[in-house]
């Protein structure tokens, strides 16, 4: 056990969402890489499940396969690139909701290293609903928006 100094003598650390309850009990956290994509999902208790996948359309598929099993209604990820375009797209059509978190609002928080903290931490603060998504229009809309720049 870590000794306190004398200034926190007898205090308890405090998790940092003491006193807040889960808005988004259902939902998921995913970092997506140019190689891989990392989703996380509450599991017992106050445990996650993370689990890492590839970025092909059968990986896509079977990220979405996943979540359903993990009774997941929610997923949030991060807009990095165009890398979250596919996923999203794939996890929409699978009727989740998605939502697009800008970089910005999660880089913010230091000390976050590697993929499964940061799906981790997507997870965590959308299951207490401190995420906003950023705007995406309609999938009818980007693909007529889409057809209209290739001139179709």
């Amino acid at each position: 056990m870590r000794q306190r100094g004398r200034r926190t003598k007898g205090m308890e650390e405090a998790h940092p969402f003491a006193g807040m309850s889960r808005v988004n009990e259902n939902a998921a956290g995913v970092d997506i890489g140019a190689e891989e994509i990392v989703a996380c999902v509450s599991g017992e208790g106050n445990t996650q499940i993370v689990k890492a996948f590839g970025n092909y359309t059968v990986d896509l598929q079977n990220i979405g396969k996943w979540l359903h099993e993990h009774q997941i209604k929610t997923v949030a990820m991060e807009s990095t690139g165009v890398y979250w375009i596919p996923l999203f797209e794939e996890l929409e059509r699978q009727e989740f909701e998605c939502l697009w978190i800008s970089s910005r609002s999660l880089r913010r928080v230091p000390g976050r290293k590697s993929d499964i903290q940061d799906a981790q931490w997507i997870q965590t603060l959308h299951s207490y609903g401190l995420l906003e998504s950023s705007f995406r229009p309609a999938a009818e809309l980007v693909a007529l928006r889409t057809m209209l720049r290739h001139g179709g």
